[in-house]
């Protein structure tokens, strides 16, 4: 990477990098390195006052004395018209950043391009400032951690896998359930028991795992699945569902 100076003639170049599950030993070699050495690392919240869950993987890594964390507020808000204001802000902050030589890293939890908010960050960055250099560096997802740390293969051969938004319910969660041989179910907290009682109508509740923060130091793995019912789950988590 070119030395990170200050520079009018140079533009910054824009990273998405994936930091993984929440291992931090599970970010890549490259992921690291990029972390290290760009002078701004763009902090992904829910919140003014929330911690970054992306952040807190890779901390130890960065350097406060030497590089500057832009922390951009990202709401939780199912209606995605309602965050576009929030994701252009984003990018002229970012954009700010770069036309100043600066080399920009965005932390996104596991990929870049899986569920991620980096990807409207980068199709807004990519239309309207089309001479900015951006380079996705891929992630462990919580998808292929989970199946590793509930020693659950999720395909072989010919099988089929679905992954889905746990919202994505009723009859097309039904079908999916039906044809696919594995399907996870993503941010499954808030429809638990709604995916339960169609797994229990189906037969599939002994198929199942439920995996919270996986890898991190708070993980939780519960293969009884009917003993989470009514229960306040927390928001990273999913379930696989084999059969």
């Amino acid at each position: 990477m070119e030395n990170d100076l200050r520079s009018e003639s140079r533009v910054g170049r824009f990273y998405g990098v994936g930091v993984g599950p929440g291992d931090p030993e599970l970010l890549t070699l490259k992921g690291a390195r990029v972390l290290r050495e760009c002078s701004v690392v763009v902090v992904p919240k829910k919140g003014s006052h929330d911690a970054s869950y992306a952040y807190s993987i890779v901390r130890d890594l960065i350097d406060t004395g030497r590089q500057e964390l832009l922390d951009l507020v990202f709401p939780m808000k199912k209606d995605l018209d309602q965050l576009v204001s929030y994701w252009e802000e984003a990018v002229d902050e970012i954009h700010r950043r770069l036309i100043d030589g600066k080399d920009c890293v965005f932390l996104t939890e596991g990929d870049p391009f899986f569920y991620g908010t980096f990807i409207y960050i980068y199709r807004i960055l990519r239309e309207r400032h089309p001479e900015v250099e951006m380079e996705v560096v891929p992630g462990v997802t919580s998808l292929n951690a989970s199946a590793a740390r509930s020693c659950l293969p999720l395909v072989n051969g010919d099988d089929r896998l679905a992954v889905l938004p746990a919202t994505y319910e009723g009859e097309s969660l039904r079908k999916a359930l039906q044809e696919f041989d594995a399907v996870v179910l993503l941010k499954v907290n808030s429809v638990f028991d709604k995916v339960l009682d169609l797994l229990e109508e189906l037969g599939l509740a002994e198929k199942a795992v439920f995996v919270k923060k996986c890898t991190a130091h708070d993980e939780e793995i519960v293969r009884d699945v009917r003993s989470l019912r009514g229960k306040k789950l927390d928001y990273l988590s999913l379930l696989i569902v084999r059969k």
